[in-house]
């Protein structure tokens, strides 16, 4: 559900992805365009690293995300009413 919602925001996410990853290109983000598999790739690619490495680093990156998302949901709902 998480990379769902990563695909969707990909074009919003490309800062994101290049703190994380600097070695990735403009061009590289492009080709990726949100797919996970395409990320791992170009990771490893420019960084040289196995592929188990990479993906817990994607992982945590995943994890990351996916609690910024929630964080700006639980802003968007309304307050419980607790009466």
């Amino acid at each position: 559900m998480t990379w769902d919602k990563i695909k969707g925001s990909w074009k919003e996410l490309h800062g994101t992805v290049r703190e994380q990853w600097g070695k990735l290109t403009d061009d590289d983000l492009t080709v990726i365009a949100g797919h996970r598999d395409r990320l791992v790739g170009a990771i490893q690619r420019q960084y040289g690293s196995t592929r188990a490495d990479i993906e817990t680093e994607v992982s945590a990156f995943e994890q990351k995300l996916a609690a910024k998302f929630r964080a700006a949901a639980d802003k968007l709902s309304p307050p419980e009413d607790k009466s």
